[in-house]
């Protein structure tokens, strides 16, 4: 997060979108800022995890909006329509995903952060938009207009749901989590057994977060699954915000009813939307739940941000 705010103060606030139509140029940009100051302080293996983080992030999202919602669009069309009502995690992880494209087409990170400098000097205290960015990327690498030329321009922009192509990730930090969480969704009754607390051991805090950012990419694990995992990694214990976010989530899918008040009180005690909303829309859609996510939800709007009330609101229709 702090990368984040202090990469805003090149892009978001000294190049600025135009419109709201163009919001991507303000988060996809910072989203690339921010992982590079990730990969000069932990490797480039890490940056890539971290992309790949965000490309499953993007996953979820757009399985979250639908595949075919115009809101999936990396440019908008807002058209008598909310910017807020719009806004979801797709101008951060979108827009970085092209970008990190861009950059194994065009020669690698030093090459276009080269772009990225320029770029900023070029457009600096001015407000642009999308087609401002792309003639300068074009006037930049003008020795590489070929290439430019194969990018699917009007996909990128224009086509809802995921990117038309994914990038290429370094898979090294993220094959261990791939490896567990396939463990979890291929087990059987008679192998919960066999899992225990060494099985994170080795694993960082980026780790556990991917490991369970990938079972919410699948069918919702049985309840019995979610219990035992409660056993042998106490979850419940853990207090990050990102890795508890994602348990509670996985808990409420496989409908353990134990962990409604847990939830609850995550998506109460905090006000960021990117963990209130979707334990809310989980909590309604979860029978036992229901009704209790919208009692405690009218509690609590008062105290929330009025954008993250207004969504809420919607998710659990209790406003038009």
């Amino acid at each position: 997060v702090i990368a984040h705010e202090i990469s805003h103060s090149w892009t978001g606030n000294l190049v600025t979108n135009k419109t709201w139509e163009h919001f991507w140029l303000n988060e996809g940009h910072t989203v690339y800022l921010e992982r590079r100051i990730g990969g000069r302080l932990f490797g480039e293996q890490f940056r890539n995890f971290q992309a790949l983080g965000g490309w499953r992030e993007l996953q979820n999202t757009i399985n979250t909006l639908g595949d075919k919602n115009p809101v999936t669009n990396l440019i908008l069309n807002l058209d008598e329509v909310d910017p807020d009502v719009a806004y979801s995690s797709v101008p951060y992880e979108k827009g970085f995903a092209l970008l990190f494209y861009l950059e194994q087409l065009l020669g690698g990170p030093d090459v276009f952060m080269g772009f990225l400098k320029a770029y900023v000097q070029n457009f600096a205290y001015k407000s642009i938009v999308t087609e401002d960015w792309k003639k300068f990327l074009y006037s930049y690498f003008k020795d590489k207009v070929d290439i430019l030329d194969k990018v699917d321009w009007n996909s990128w922009f224009h086509a809802p749901g995921m990117p038309p192509v994914k990038p290429k990730y370094d898979m090294t930090l993220s094959n261990a989590c791939v490896a567990l969480s396939q463990r979890w969704v291929q087990a059987k009754e008679s192998d919960l057994g066999s899992f225990s607390s060494a099985d994170l051991k080795e694993m960082s805090s980026h780790q556990l977060i991917e490991f369970l950012a990938l079972l919410l990419l699948e069918a919702p694990l049985p309840l019995s699954h979610v219990q035992r995992m409660q056993e042998v990694y106490d979850f419940n214990a853990i207090n990050n915000s990102e890795i508890r976010f994602r348990w509670l989530r996985l808990c409420i899918r496989s409908k353990w009813e134990a962990a409604i008040p847990l939830a609850l009180k995550m998506a109460t005690d905090q006000g960021r939307m990117k963990f209130t909303r979707p334990l809310f829309r989980d909590l309604y859609s979860f029978d036992k739940s229901r009704d209790l996510a919208v009692k405690t939800f009218l509690e609590h709007r008062a105290s929330m941000h009025p954008v993250t009330s207004m969504l809420v609101g919607k998710d659990l229709k209790q406003d038009q």
